[in-house]
């Protein structure tokens, strides 16, 4: 299922919001409709509002069932990529063998949920990690580097020339930094006009 960002389409696009049905995790579903697209739906999380892509010509029965579809592949996805605090204590376990020589040993490591302005942080005293539960749902790279990030800092404390140094070990480490900026500057930006909340 490709997950397609939002993007400005030359033919005007028709947009449905309605409440979601039971057991969904997000407060709103817009379904998008546009005469450029032909056949594909997709969709994606856009803060706490599910965005579905269909074609202009679907009719209000086949949207509804494939809204129903694309919202259970995201839960699963979702799913699928929420770790408990032992699966993310053992990958942190994994990625401090794999990266770090298995020198960096956190005595524990689980997600908190106090943590709004910082995506991870560590003692290195106590040899703990936590990780803010707003990673859980993103790209497994991103994950994996905020728990490098937190297991370089068992070895360095600071974010000295030595701290990144070692960090360059994880080789998304660039790329995962991106993703996290990028959601930083989206939730700065106001919402596009024309989308109503519900």
């Amino acid at each position: 299922m490709p997950a397609d960002p939002p993007h400005s389409a030359t033919h005007p696009q028709r947009s449905t919001t309605s409440q979601p049905t039971s057991g969904s995790r997000a407060s709103a579903i817009e379904v998008r409709r546009s005469a450029r697209r032909r056949r594909t739906v997709s969709a994606y999380r856009e803060g706490d509002r599910t965005v579905v892509l269909i074609p202009a010509r679907m009719s209000e029965a086949e949207e509804k069932r494939w809204v129903n579809v694309m919202l259970a592949k995201l839960e699963a996805q979702e799913s699928r990529r929420a770790l408990g605090d032992t699966e993310l204590a053992e990958r942190a376990e994994r990625l401090s063998a794999q990266y770090f020589g298995g020198r960096a040993g956190p005595r524990s490591v689980r997600w908190v949920t106090n943590q709004n302005t910082r995506w991870g942080s560590c003692t290195p005293a106590e040899g703990s990690i936590r990780l803010s539960h707003r990673l859980q749902g993103m790209p497994e790279y991103v994950v994996d580097y905020v728990l490098c990030h937190e297991l370089a800092h068992l070895l360095v404390p600071g974010h000295g020339p030595g701290f990144w140094r070692l960090l360059e070990a994880y080789p998304k480490t660039e790329r995962a930094r991106g993703y996290l900026e990028g959601v930083v500057a989206a939730d700065r930006l106001p919402r596009p006009p024309g989308l109503r909340d519900e």
